[in-house]
């Protein structure tokens, strides 16, 4: 899957379409079990992405946080062609206990008990 640059902030541009990232998805059935992204690995796009990003925060009047210069650096550096993929361990839960529910599984609920 593709997804719209804006919503992949750390994820590499598709280099046949820039309107979208290399950002993807994995499903069993209707559940979510993983999101991912190529990584970028370019130091100077990621700059300007971080302070597009800023920018955008400062004129809403939302609070940024400091601009991760060990990211860059590290980027700087040289970083090879690699992915990234979250695992969403609840969600193997889930299906391991047969449940269409994650307040089912996770050990603290986010749901109001009152």
């Amino acid at each position: 899957s593709h997804y719209p640059v804006s919503q992949a902030a750390l994820a590499r541009v598709d280099p046949n379409d820039p309107r979208v990232a290399l950002r993807f998805e994995v499903f069993l059935g209707s559940v979510e079990l993983a999101n991912g992204y190529v990584e970028l690995a370019d130091a100077g796009e990621q700059r300007i992405r971080f302070d597009e990003e800023r920018k955008k925060r400062e004129q809403s009047g939302t609070r940024s946080g400091p601009v991760d210069d060990h990211l860059l650096a590290a980027l700087e550096h040289g970083l090879p062609d690699c992915a990234g993929v979250a695992v969403g361990f609840e969600r193997l839960h889930m299906l391991y206990d047969d449940t269409h529910d994650i307040a089912d599984v996770v050990t603290f609920s986010f749901r109001n008990t009152q």
